[in-house]
């Protein structure tokens, strides 16, 4: 049945969508009686969304487990990062486009396969440049499921709909960080390194199967952007000329970089600097998806009933208030759970009452291009997140004090550059 079902994905995706609509509705979409109850709909979403930080986050734990079987120095398993990123942030700039043109569903499903590849290859990868050539592939598919399920949701909810819809995805998104690194830490320690990579095939397979049999198409065919070369380029030409919103997109990714950095740094963070074992990552994680399943839920409770803008100040202001905490701490004592992580559950918590509503407010600037625009926003905040990784990370993952500095800095970042892109939004 997987074969069948990707060889009407390719057939589809090589241009016949619009020739044969019958085939379309037959095997990509669902007919409106059939579309999921909202609450499916939000697993779905979610479960997608979940798929690329899950494979950043299982394997951190088995960093010198993956570096002493291939016989690679330890600095090198960083590059196992920094590519998967960067492969990520470049192809998010495509899918977004892709599913403007062929749809959403046949571009998800697609993507799922390609995943499924590269995840199967770096489970029996013999060798480190292997590693990296699978890992590279993962992150090139690995941001179509949270692309192109935003713009799905665009499709379908507006206003406080739209902000509820992903404040509750992001509920259930905030599961993937929590377990991830745990189940990481157990298969590595108990099974091997590889078995992280069979359960992410699973994961996978599961995810194509529900996608098939659930997932609605909710971009008709005559509102989609026929793939024309000068177009494409005129359209990212547009999107990316808008001030408002590069500023409003970088600064989410700058919200997110605060705890981005702790992701890069994990491995020193908690075997080093914390001296727990590679099975205690949850001490990391857990808080921090705690406090942001926290701020989730009362961005859902309060869409609707209170002034985005307002909500969103007060979301970055906890973002500060969790950072300049936790640079106290540090000063004057030495890291140690649960004190050296609870800062870190409170920037969480402002982050994720924040970035709903500051989700809404950018793709609403290019309400014909939403995949176009989600792509773009998806991509600069990867971009972010390799810089941190790449860069900014080893310069500060030696202290716990120096992370809490970063975890300032993004902070302060995100809501001077968030009220810069406001000011422009009054002018326009």
């Amino acid at each position: 049945m997987l074969k069948d079902s990707g060889e009407q994905v390719c057939h589809l995706l090589r241009g016949n969508i619009y020739h044969q609509p019958s085939l379309l509705r037959r095997t990509l979409s669902l007919p409106s009686s059939q579309m999921p109850d909202i609450r499916v709909l939000t697993l779905m979403l979610a479960g997608l969304a979940m798929l690329g930080p899950f494979a950043i986050d299982t394997y951190l734990p088995a960093f010198d487990r993956i570096s002493a079987d291939l016989g690679v120095d330890s600095v090198l398993m960083q590059h196992t990062l920094s590519v998967y990123l960067l492969s990520f942030a470049l192809m998010s700039l495509f899918w977004g486009t892709l599913s403007d043109s062929f749809g959403r569903r046949p571009v998800i499903i697609f993507s799922l396969l390609v995943f499924l590849v590269g995840s199967i290859g770096s489970a029996f990868a013999p060798s480190y440049g292997w590693l990296l050539f699978f890992r590279g592939l993962q992150g090139c598919s690995a941001g179509a499921g949270r692309i192109v399920g935003q713009a799905l949701a665009r499709d379908r909810y507006q206003g406080a709909e739209a902000q509820r819809l992903f404040a509750n995805i992001a509920m259930v998104f905030g599961l993937a960080p929590a377990i991830a690194p745990i189940l990481g830490g157990y298969l590595s320690t108990h099974i091997g390194w590889r078995s992280i990579f069979v359960t992410l095939s699973g994961l996978t397979l599961l995810l194509i199967l529900a996608s098939w049999r659930h997932l609605p198409e909710t971009l008709p065919v005559n509102s989609r952007q026929p793939i024309r070369l000068g177009a494409i380029l005129r359209n990212y030409l547009h999107v990316a000329s808008n001030r408002r919103f590069l500023l409003a997109i970088a600064a989410i990714g700058l919200a997110f970089s605060g705890f981005g950095l702790y992701i890069a740094s994990a491995a020193r963070f908690i075997l080093d600097i914390l001296q727990l074992p590679e099975t205690a990552f949850g001490w990391l994680f857990v808080p921090f998806i705690i406090g942001s399943v926290s701020g989730s839920m009362l961005s859902s409770r309060l869409a609707g009933k209170m002034d985005p803008a307002k909500l969103i100040l007060i979301g970055q202001g906890i973002m500060a208030m969790g950072a300049i905490g936790n640079v106290l701490y540090n000063l004057f004592f030495v890291a140690a759970v649960p004190w050296a992580v609870l800062p870190i559950m409170v920037y969480g918590f402002g982050m994720s009452a924040a970035i709903p509503g500051m989700t809404v407010v950018s793709l609403s600037i290019f309400p014909s291009l939403r995949g176009m625009a989600s792509s773009v926003q998806s991509t600069m905040q990867m971009l972010v997140f390799a810089l941190v990784a790449g860069f900014i990370a080893p310069l500060l993952f030696e202290s716990a004090l120096l992370l809490a500095c970063g975890s300032v800095g993004s902070a302060v970042l995100c809501a001077g550059v968030w009220h810069l892109s406001e000011r422009l939004g009054k002018r326009e």
